[in-house]
């Protein structure tokens, strides 16, 4: 019977969808589901529908919740961490100030301006969490969702012995993109994927042992299925393959699309076609953090039913659990050479094998150049903002924000130094000491 911990579980709809994952499986029906989180009314609703899951499926789980995080963690075999630390004030100065520099953000939680403050002020609650997990559940495995993943991630493996993972849906829902672009069943396509997080590429991409990539080419012609992932084509086209990220997303992840609003229109497309807008993350979580803030609660709680989800998180629980052998990709340390063209201290999302042994990452080799680059150019702005966390340096930070490929396509060096200067001002009660 595991204790499986889940902290930030006051985002309801995350939460129980990975707790209805987990109870899913028959072997782990019994386990024990610790919720917490810091917002007792978002926490009691979550609670409320893991809570009617169980007894509707009459199944032998338990469900405690609570806003003591040593508590929650007590004796737990896994960790699930999914908190959002700062609320609106934050993150909208990560959004709003660089885009009067012309640096326009439609996520922000990955990197640029917005991916580097988020992982700023979500870093100490981060360290806070792993201090705990040391102290009163060292074994256990920490499961991150939280975003921006590898900065996270690498500052885990960095400043702590937590034994950190990295969990991120973006492969599974490329290849359910991919395979409707190539009109072939999801289930068979067979794929290897490599980079980092957001930033990873399709490698390989077969159906009955022959490459997909001619009839994804061919595909790219069609202008409907093009307007439904234009800027992921457009990489595809200049470079040869297909990124794990939306094209909303990716956008944000190099210097190509985001410096004018006629090529932000011309990207835009149809499939998500409000996403590729600036700020329009930003708009949607203000929107939906409103929902769950009202006291009633819209859910029919004599429904609710475990499910299967395509998270990953079940299924590395279930495989360790029962040591059924499973792969998946996963951001891991590159201590191992997994991609051996990228430093060895970065965080990596590469295929792993996960079984009774635990998880261990697969060997790749070497990315081909022409896409090595992205991964190793954003590995080197997550390298300082780790560092420059851990270190309380104000100028790593400053360089970290200056190596953006898309800040530097926007800005000047001194416009890049005058806007970070008011991003640390305007954050600095979420902010780590700089100096």
């Amino acid at each position: 019977m595991p204790k499986i911990t889940f902290i930030g579980a006051g985002s309801m709809v995350f939460a129980t969808t990975l707790v209805g994952d987990v109870l899913s499986f028959d072997e782990l029906q019994d386990s024990e589901i610790a919720l917490m989180d810091i917002d007792e009314h978002r926490l009691e609703q979550t609670a409320r529908v893991a809570e009617s899951m169980v007894d509707n499926a009459g199944l032998d789980a338990t469900v405690e919740s609570t806003t003591d995080r040593v508590e929650a963690l007590e004796d737990a075999d896994y960790v699930l961490n999914m908190i959002n630390v700062g609320d609106t004030e934050p993150f909208e100065n990560e959004i709003r100030i660089p885009e009067k520099y012309g640096v326009k953000q439609a996520i922000g939680d990955t990197i640029g301006p917005g991916g580097i403050f988020r992982a700023l002020r979500t870093i100490p609650t981060m360290l806070d969490i792993a201090n705990d997990v040391e102290e009163v559940c060292p074994d256990a495995l920490f499961l991150n969702y939280t975003n921006p993943m590898s900065i996270l991630c690498q500052t885990l493996f960095d400043a702590t012995d937590v034994e950190t993972v990295g969990l991120c849906h973006s492969v599974p829902h490329t290849a359910e993109a991919i395979s409707s672009y190539v009109d072939v069943p999801q289930d068979e396509l067979d794929y290897w994927v490599a980079g980092i997080n957001h930033v990873a590429w399709f490698l390989e991409a077969e159906h009955d042992g022959e490459s997909v990539y001619p009839a994804l080419r061919e595909a790219m012609d069609d202008p409907d299925i093009y307007e439904r992932d234009t800027v992921r084509f457009e990489m595809m086209r200049h470079f040869g393959y297909f990124p794990t990220e939306s094209s909303h997303h990716m956008s944000e992840y190099v210097p190509y699309f985001r410096t004018d609003e006629a090529t932000i229109a011309e990207m835009t497309g149809t499939d998500y076609a409000e996403r590729m807008e600036t700020a329009t993350y930003l708009e949607g979580w203000k929107e939906r953090s409103a929902q769950r803030d009202d006291p009633d609660l819209d859910v029919d709680l004599d429904s609710v039913a475990p499910e299967r989800s395509e998270e990953y998180a079940s299924r590395i629980i279930h495989a360790v659990e029962t040591d059924t052998p499973r792969r998946m990709n996963l951001n891991v340390s590159n201590e191992t050479n997994a991609i051996a063209n990228l430093p060895e201290d970065v965080c990596v999302e590469v295929p792993v094998l996960v079984d009774g042994t635990g998880v261990n990452p697969c060997s790749v080799g070497e990315l081909p150049t022409e896409i090595a680059h992205f991964p190793r150019q954003h590995a080197s702005v997550h390298r300082l903002v780790v560092e420059g966390a851990l270190e309380h340096d104000r100028e790593k930070i400053h360089r970290a924000v200056k190596l953006d490929p898309l800040t530097a396509a926007a800005c000047t060096l001194d416009e890049i130094h005058e806007m970070t200067e008011e991003l640390l001002e305007a954050n600095e009660e979420y902010l780590p000491r700089l100096e």
